[in-house]
């Protein structure tokens, strides 16, 4: 398939436009998938002619570099460093046609890095991010309040989530937490590795009903990803799952959940959340 050519962007001063092309890439726990959707969701956009940036955010266990066999000269240590800027750090995916700002793996935790640094890190990430339509920010897996804090208020967050009971409570758990820090989080979901439409479906309404019934709030389904084994084929070879595999059913659904999220606006019209003591039980999400 061929990549759609890239379009200019504006440049607008941050304070009119922060987050609002962001998404953020999320789950309660690892093993769901995130990486990879985060990777393929850039792809995607890209594809569908949106200009892209995936900034590998996850200190701990950075792998997007890995996933794609990238060799990137600079990564985001270096600009936590200060050797470099966070601009002189993107390194351009010529076989996806998006850029990427690689992690760096076992370079700390965010939690580590004091409140100063984090703060220029993100001013810098949100000064570079006007130049593209979409950014997407793969966050270290869990709750840590600083991986939570690149996410900007105008900014969507999209949890991944399969059907596994583990999944689902600390997908909850997560919404949950961003949503008491901040009422109009923009929280919606995708379900990954379903094996069919049917279930994921199952999977989302399971989530979404906990959701609604303790948070008083219902974060919609961007979409449902499929489980297809030639994505682990591709993660092997380090290879992008839409070069390798353009025509699998889970790259049918990443380009529908790339529109679906192309053609929502900004915030959702969904029911936000009002605070509660209560809190569900251990049988419940």
């Amino acid at each position: 398939m061929t990549v759609a050519p890239r379009k200019r962007v504006a440049l607008h001063p941050a304070s009119a436009t922060a987050g609002r092309n962001v998404i953020n890439i999320a789950s309660g726990k690892g093993g769901v998938g995130k990486t990879w959707m985060a990777i393929s969701l850039a792809h995607t956009l890209a594809r569908q002619g949106e200009k892209t940036l995936l900034f590998d955010a996850d200190f701990g266990l950075a792998n997007v570099d890995v996933q794609l066999g990238l060799n990137a000269e600079r990564d985001l240590g270096d600009v936590v460093a200060g050797r470099v800027s966070m601009n002189k750090a993107v390194t351009p995916f010529a076989d996806g046609g998006f850029d990427i700002i690689v992690g760096q793996s076992g370079s700390g935790r965010l939690a580590d890095m004091d409140r100063a640094r984090l703060s220029e890190l993100k001013s810098d990430l949100w000064q570079l991010a006007q130049r593209y339509d979409r950014v997407i920010i793969d966050l270290g897996a869990g709750l840590e309040s600083a991986v939570r804090s690149l996410t900007p208020r105008g900014g969507m967050t999209l949890v991944v989530a399969t059907d596994e009971p583990t999944s689902l409570t600390d997908a909850y758990a997560y919404i949950k937490v961003s949503i008491q820090e901040n009422s109009r989080a923009d929280m919606r979901l995708a379900i990954n590795m379903a094996n069919d439409r049917r279930q994921g479906e199952k999977t989302y309404g399971a989530l979404a009903k906990a959701c609604r019934t303790f948070l008083n709030y219902t974060p919609p389904l961007m979409g449902i990803v499929r489980r297809d084994d030639r994505i682990p084929d591709a993660i092997r070879r380090q290879t992008a799952f839409l070069s390798r595999h353009p025509q699998a059913e889970a790259a049918e659904d990443l380009a529908e959940m790339a529109t679906t999220i192309r053609n929502q606006p900004a915030k959702s019209a969904v029911k936000k959340a009002v605070k509660k003591t209560d809190k569900p039980s251990e049988a419940n999400p």
